[in-house]
C-alpha cells in the first residue's frame, strides 16, 4: 500500500513527464512545423527557418522515463537538467548581450524560458527529493512495491 507521501510524489513526477510532453509538442510546432509552413507559404525552401537539433526527443526520453521509471532516472534527469540548465544559461547570455526580437527568435526565447523552468523543477525534485525519482526496480529491491 503505498502512503499519501507516496502518492503525492507520484502525482508531481507525473505532471512533470506531462509537462515535458506538452513542451515537446510545443517545441516540434515552434522549431519545426510553424518554420515549415511559413517558408511554403513563403515560396522558401522549407529549411530556411528551422534551427535543426535533437532536443525534442531528449525531452521525450525524459518524460518517458519520469512515467515509466527505468533504474537510470535519477541520473538522467540530473545529467540532463545540468546540461539543459547550462546550455540554455549560456544562450540567453548571448542571445540578451545582443536581442533580435524577430518572430522566430522570440518564439525560441520564450521556448527556452519554458524548457529552463521544466528544468528547474526536475532537478530541485531530484537533488531534494532523489527516492521520487527512484526507478521501479530499485523500490522492490528496497522492498516497496509501486504498485
Amino acid at each position: 500500500m503505498t502512503s499519501p507521501a507516496d502518492n503525492l510524489r507520484s502525482r508531481w513526477i507525473t505532471f512533470l513527464a506531462h509537462l515535458f510532453l506538452i513542451l515537446v509538442a510545443w517545441t516540434v510546432f515552434i522549431k519545426y512545423l510553424f518554420p515549415v509552413g511559413f517558408a511554403l507559404v513563403s515560396d522558401e525552401a522549407w529549411t530556411t527557418y528551422i534551427y535543426w537539433d535533437l532536443w525534442p526527443a531528449a525531452h521525450l526520453w525524459l518524460a518517458w522515463a519520469l512515467l515509466v521509471r527505468p533504474r537510470y532516472t535519477l541520473l538522467l534527469a540530473i545529467g540532463m537538467s545540468v546540461v539543459e540548465i547550462l546550455i540554455i544559461t549560456t544562450l540567453f547570455i548571448w542571445f540578451l548581450a545582443d536581442p533580435e526580437w524577430s518572430i522566430w527568435r522570440t518564439n525560441w526565447f520564450v521556448n527556452k524560458v519554458f524548457v529552463l523552468a521544466a528544468f528547474v523543477l526536475v532537478l530541485g525534485t531530484a537533488l531534494y527529493r532523489p527516492e521520487a525519482l527512484k526507478g521501479h526496480s530499485e523500490q522492490r529491491i528496497d522492498g516497496v512495491d509501486s504498485n
